[in-house]
This record gives C-alpha cells, sequence and structure tokens, in this order.
C-alpha cells in the first residue's frame, strides 16, 4: 500500500462497469472493499487481490442492513475514503405496459439503494472532513429514449440527489459526482437488462426498432469499461473534480445534441415563460 493508496467502497462489483472499476483501482495499489449478492462471486472477487479485494456480501436494496454491513468493513478495513455507488440494473418496457412494481424495483436499485449507502457513509466522511462519493448514474440520466422510461427517471432521480447533495457537504471536506456513463461493453443492455414483455400493438413501431438495435448492440458497445476505470481515478485524484462527468463520445453527442434543443425550445416559448409574473 503505498501513501496515497485509499480504501473504495465499490458495489456492484461481480461484473460490468463495478468490476472495471475495482479491477482498476486495484491495480493502481488502493483497497477496495466490494459488494456482492452470491458467496461465489465473493470468492472470485476476493481473489484478484488477495491482500486488498475484501468481497461483502450485501444487497443494495436490503436498506436495513446497509448501516451494519458498512460499519463491519469499516472496522475490518479502515475508513473508506472514496463510494462508488455502481449497483444497478436497467429496465426496459414501455410505460403503458410496465408496473408499478417494475417502477418500485427500478427505484430501489438504483436510487434508494444509493442513498442508503450514502447515509451509512457520510457520518465518517464528514467527521474526517473529507471523502469522494461517486453515483454511477448514465447519460439516460439527462437525455432519454422511447422504452426505458423506469430507467431514466432513476437515473434521473439520482443524478438530482447528487448535485444537491453535492451543495450541502461541499463545506466539509466530502464531494459528490455524477458519473454518466454512455453505451458501454458490458452486460447492461443484455442479460442484466429486465424487459417487460409487450401487449400493446399501438407501440409497436416506436419500441420494435429500438428493442432489436439494442440487443443488436449488446456486446459491441463502443465504450472499453477498462478505460472508464481509468477515467474513475483520474476523476478521484482532481483537485476540483466536476459535479457530472460524462464518460463516452456518444454521450457527449447525445447531450449536446439535447442542451442545443433545450435552448431552441426555451426561446420559442420564452414569452408565455415571462407571463407568469405579477404585473409592474
Amino acid at each position: 500500500m503505498t501513501a496515497l493508496s485509499r480504501i473504495f467502497l465499490i458495489t456492484g462489483v461481480s461484473s460490468g462497469l463495478g468490476r472495471a472499476f475495482a479491477q482498476g483501482a486495484l491495480q493502481a495499489g488502493h483497497r477496495v472493499i466490494g459488494t456482492v449478492r452470491k458467496q461465489e462471486d465473493a470468492q472470485a472477487f476476493a481473489a484478484l487481490a488477495p491482500d486488498r479485494a475484501m468481497p461483502l456480501l450485501l444487497d443494495v436494496t436490503d436498506f436495513a442492513a446497509i448501516p451494519e454491513a458498512v460499519a463491519a468493513a469499516e472496522a475490518q478495513s479502515g475508513p473508506i475514503d472514496v463510494l462508488v455507488n455502481n449497483a444497478g440494473y436497467g429496465h426496459e418496457g414501455v410505460l403503458e405496459e410496465s408496473s408499478m412494481e417494475d417502477l418500485q424495483r427500478q427505484f430501489a436499485a438504483n436510487v434508494y439503494g444509493p442513498v442508503a449507502m450514502i447515509k451509512a457513509v457520510l457520518p465518517g466522511m464528514r467527521a474526517r472532513r473529507r471523502g469522494h462519493i461517486v453515483n454511477v448514474t448514465s447519460m439516460g440520466g439527462f437525455i432519454t429514449m422511447p422504452g426505458i422510461s423506469f430507467y431514466c427517471g432513476s437515473k434521473f432521480a439520482l443524478e438530482g440527489i447528487s448535485e444537491s447533495l453535492g451543495k450541502e457537504v461541499a463545506g466539509l471536506g466530502i464531494r459528490v459526482t455524477a458519473l454518466a456513463p454512455g453505451q458501454f461493453r458490458t452486460d447492461w443492455a443484455g442479460r442484466s437488462m429486465d424487459r417487460t414483455p409487450r401487449s400493446i400493438g399501438d407501440y409497436d413501431k416506436v419500441m420494435d426498432p429500438i428493442r432489436a438495435a439494442r440487443q443488436a448492440k449488446s456486446g459491441n458497445q463502443p465504450g472499453d469499461p477498462a478505460r472508464a476505470a481509468q477515467a474513475l481515478l483520474a476523476l478521484i485524484e482532481a483537485e476540483n473534480p466536476p459535479s457530472r462527468l460524462f464518460l463516452g463520445e456518444d454521450a457527449l453527442a447525445l447531450v449536446d445534441q439535447k442542451l442545443a434543443g433545450m435552448k431552441r425550445e426555451i426561446a420559442t416559448w420564452e414569452d408565455l415563460s415571462r407571463s407568469t409574473s405579477f404585473p409592474g
């Protein structure tokens, strides 16, 4: 362990970006507490670096278990310097076809779980007057696409929480960043995607091409998870990290497109927007 090494707590390290983030941090000499939900995944994670990869059996949707689990991890490994809220999943489905239970599960994993993790580490970070919280959102937390409304809603929520939290803790030495990836070569659009069955023909024209394209692109996405891990490490080392960091050329292009459209729409409706104040 070097003088610059940190203790990371990364949720969802069994696969995808979470595994890449953990591997990158371990290779850089850091210690990583990684949450997994299965014992076999815990063993596989520990094998990455037997002295520095520390698995933590935890489902982030088990909110009541989080404080004790985090406290036990810190008692064993030391105070957490960096929390990376990565665990989550994607839900694909037309809103009208999707159930309220689908929505509740999506928000439990993508919003409530991360917030519970934040609440567990904040007291220690606040007492030490240092720490960095990285909430992995998505370009879908700023741009939207049909067929993933629940997913976009959850990521919009986490973006807003991150930005507001950052303002609450800025004077306490704690930094907060929403890390918003574009399309990366993970299982997100494959086996990790929860898909609601189609049932309403009126949505076929919008949904069928999108679903087919997403499934065809799975495994061929442009983003390299290993490079995303290097970007995370650079973010952690930054003296003045951003409140939001997009990852990927696709994310930047779509964000630029949305911002331009927003500016046009605001200008078009500016008079009506300004018409609501008391006169005088």
